[in-house]
C-alpha cells in the first residue's frame, strides 16, 4: 500500500522564518553600522588637519629647545662670564676720634662687571656696617665707620684690584663699586642686564663665591687642601688661591618663586660670600643681584631686580 505524501508546508514555513530571521538580523547589522558611523563620524571630522599638525609639531619643538636651553644656561654663563665675577674681601672699622676700633672686621662678598671700571655688589658688601645692628648703634651714638682696603680678585688673574667708592642705593641692598686699575679687567666682557621683566616661575642661575675662601679651599685639589684648611680667612690665603688659578666662582640653579617690587625671590642656595653675585634668567641675561637668604627656608634666597641698579651705574659713569 502506497505512503501518504508528508506536506512541504512545515519546510516552506522553516525556511521562511529563517529568511525573516536573516533580514532582521541584517537590518540590525545595517542599523549598528550606521549609529557607529554617526558616533565615530564627529572625532573624524574634527581630526587635527595637516596645517594643526604641523603647528603642535612647531610648539612641541620649541618647549624642547626651551628646556635644551635652560639647562645649557649654567654652563653658558660661566663659560662667558666667569672671569667677569669677582671675589671681594676688604677690612672695615667702626669707632670713634682718637680711640681703638670698637669693631674690626672682615667682609666677603661677590661683584661682577657692569660697566667700564665698574662692579656692582650689595650695599652691605660695599659698606659692611650697612644692616649691622652693632655698628649702626655706634654710629648713631657718634661712631665714624671707615673702610680700611677692599679689593676684588677675578678668576685667572693671579693679583687683586684695589675697589674705591662708587655709588650706593639709598633705599636697596645695592651698590656700584668703582675698579681702581682699568687696565687689570680690560678684555673683559660686561654682563648683560635684562630688559624684560623676570616672571615667577622662570628658571634662575646664581653665581658667586658662597662661603668665600672656605669654600673655594674646600674644592680645591686634596694637597691644597690639606696646606690651606685650618689657616685663617684673610688676604694670604686669597692670594694663595689666585695665585693658583683656584679663585672659581660656583652655580646654583633654581626657579624664580615671586617678584614684588624691584624684590626677586627664588630657590637657588646661597650663603655669606655670595652676597652681591648676579642673578642670571631664562636668556642668560642678568636680572637681579643676590642679596640674602632667610634661615632655614632653602627656597627663600632674596635678590634685587636689575631695574634699581641701572640708576647706580648711570649715577658712578656720571662722577669724575
Amino acid at each position: 500500500m502506497a505512503q501518504p505524501e508528508i506536506p512541504q508546508a512545515s519546510n516552506e514555513v522553516t525556511d521562511s522564518w529563517q529568511q525573516a530571521v536573516q533580514a532582521v538580523l541584517g537590518m540590525v547589522v545595517l542599523i549598528g553600522a550606521v549609529a557607529m558611523f554617526h558616533y565615530y563620524a564627529p572625532a573624524t571630522v574634527q581630526a587635527p588637519q595637516p596645517d594643526e599638525l604641523h603647528q603642535q609639531v612647531l610648539q612641541l619643538s620649541e618647549q624642547v629647545a626651551e628646556l635644551q636651553q635652560q639647562q645649557a644656561t649654567p654652563a653658558l654663563v660661566l663659560s662667558r662670564y666667569r672671569n667677569s665675577i669677582g671675589y671681594i674681601y676688604g677690612i672695615y672699622q667702626v669707632g670713634y676720634e682718637n680711640h681703638a676700633a670698637a669693631i674690626r672686621a672682615r667682609v666677603s662678598g661677590t661683584g661682577f662687571l657692569v660697566g667700564d671700571g665698574l662692579l656692582a655688589t650689595n650695599r652691605h658688601v660695599a659698606e659692611p656696617w650697612y644692616g649691622d645692628t652693632e655698628a649702626e648703634g655706634l654710629i648713631r651714638r657718634g661712631a665714624s665707620p671707615r673702610l680700611e682696603s677692599m679689593v676684588v680678585f677675578f678668576p685667572n688673574s693671579p693679583t687683586p684690584v684695589n675697589l674705591t667708592a662708587g655709588s650706593v642705593s639709598s633705599s636697596e641692598d645695592l651698590a656700584v663699586l668703582r675698579i681702581e686699575d682699568k687696565t687689570a679687567v680690560r678684555g673683559l666682557p660686561v654682563l648683560p642686564l635684562a630688559k624684560e621683566i623676570a616672571l615667577p616661575g622662570e628658571p634662575v642661575t646664581v653665581v658667586g663665591y658662597p662661603m668665600g675662601i672656605a669654600g673655594m679651599v674646600a674644592k680645591s685639589p686634596s694637597g691644597i687642601y690639606q696646606r690651606l684648611a685650618y689657616r685663617r680667612s684673610d688676604i694670604t690665603e686669597a692670594s694663595e688661591l689666585a695665585a693658583l688659578s683656584l679663585i672659581r666662582p660656583s652655580t646654583t640653579c633654581g626657579h624664580l618663586g615671586d617678584v614684588v617690587g624691584d624684590k626677586l625671590i627664588y630657590d637657588a642656595t646661597t650663603a655669606h660670600g655670595g652676597s652681591g653675585g648676579p642673578v642670571f634668567g631664562r636668556n642668560a641675561e642678568v636680572i637681579g643681584v643676590n642679596s640674602a637668604y632667610i634661615d632655614g627656608f632653602s627656597g627663600g634666597t632674596l635678590g634685587v631686580s636689575v631695574d634699581a641698579l641701572r640708576p647706580l651705574i648711570e649715577a658712578a659713569q656720571k662722577k669724575p
